[in-house]
């Protein structure tokens, strides 16, 4: 499924990757998916604490060449 927005966090830490990601699902309606870019270490973890206290959808982290991808279903 396609990303309706991406979020290129890169070179960002904690927490404004998840403080932009925040800000973007505003934007995004209910089933839409948001792919976030970003470098920082952390970010895994931080976007599934985001994702359970949202109630948001993780359907896929990964890491390629230092670049972390989350792509974050938006909470119904």
């Amino acid at each position: 499924m396609t990303a309706a927005k991406t979020l290129d966090a890169k070179g960002l830490s904690c927490p404004l990757p998840v403080l932009k990601a925040r800000r973007a699902m505003q934007e995004l309606k209910p089933g839409d998916i948001l792919e976030v870019l970003a470098t920082d270490p952390a970010a895994p973890k931080d976007f599934l604490n985001f994702c359970e206290v949202g109630g948001h959808e993780m359907m896929a982290s990964s890491e390629a060449a230092g670049v972390y991808t989350m792509r974050i279903r938006k909470a119904r």
